[in-house]
C-alpha cells in the first residue's frame, strides 16, 4: 500500500534517499576505484637520469623527450636515437617497427626500461599534431606548413 503525503504526492523518501546513496557510491567507486592503479606518468629525460638508481636495470616507466636532429640509425632489431629535453641527452634503443611518422626532430614517448646506460624501449608513441599533409600535397593544401607561410611578412604587417 502506498502512503500519500499531504498535497497528494507519493511518500518515497524511505526509499529513494538510500536508493540515491547507494548509486553515488556505485558511481564513484566505478568513476574512480582504481583510476590510481591505471594512470601512467612519463619522465623527462632529466628526471629519468637523475632517478636512474631509483629504477634499475629492467623496470618498465614511461620516457619523453625530442629525438636529436640527425641522431636517428636504422638496426636489425629496430632503430636507435638519441632524445633530449634541452638539458640532458640520452642514448634509446628502439625493439620493433618505428611508426611511420618517426623522425628526427620529433616529440616522441617511449615505454621501456634502462639497460647498462641505454634505454630500451619497445613501445613508442608520436607526439603530432591533428592535421594531416600529404607531403606531395602539402604547399597547395596545407599552406601554413610551408616555409614561406612560416616566415615573417617583408612588410613587417601582421597577419
Amino acid at each position: 500500500m502506498i502512503k500519500r503525503a499531504r498535497g497528494g504526492r507519493v511518500a518515497h523518501r524511505a526509499f529513494l534517499i538510500p536508493a540515491v546513496g547507494v548509486a553515488a557510491v556505485l558511481f564513484v567507486v566505478l568513476a574512480f576505484g582504481d583510476l590510481r592503479g591505471n594512470l601512467v606518468y612519463y619522465l623527462t629525460t632529466s628526471e629519468a637520469v637523475d632517478r636512474q638508481g631509483q629504477f634499475g636495470d629492467q623496470r618498465r616507466f614511461r620516457l619523453a623527450g625530442h629525438v636529436v636532429e640527425d641522431s636517428v640509425r636504422p638496426t636489425a632489431a629496430g632503430a636507435a636515437f638519441s632524445m633530449t629535453d634541452g638539458v640532458t641527452t640520452i642514448e634509446v634503443v628502439h625493439t620493433g617497427a618505428p611508426p611511420q611518422l618517426f623522425r628526427s626532430g620529433i616529440d616522441v614517448v617511449l615505454e621501456g626500461s634502462w639497460d647498462e646506460g641505454r634505454f630500451a624501449s619497445d613501445t613508442m608513441m608520436i607526439k603530432h599534431d591533428e592535421q594531416y599533409c600529404a607531403p606531395e600535397r602539402e604547399e597547395r593544401h596545407c599552406p601554413s606548413r610551408t616555409p614561406a607561410a612560416d616566415a615573417a611578412p617583408a612588410d613587417g604587417a601582421s597577419r
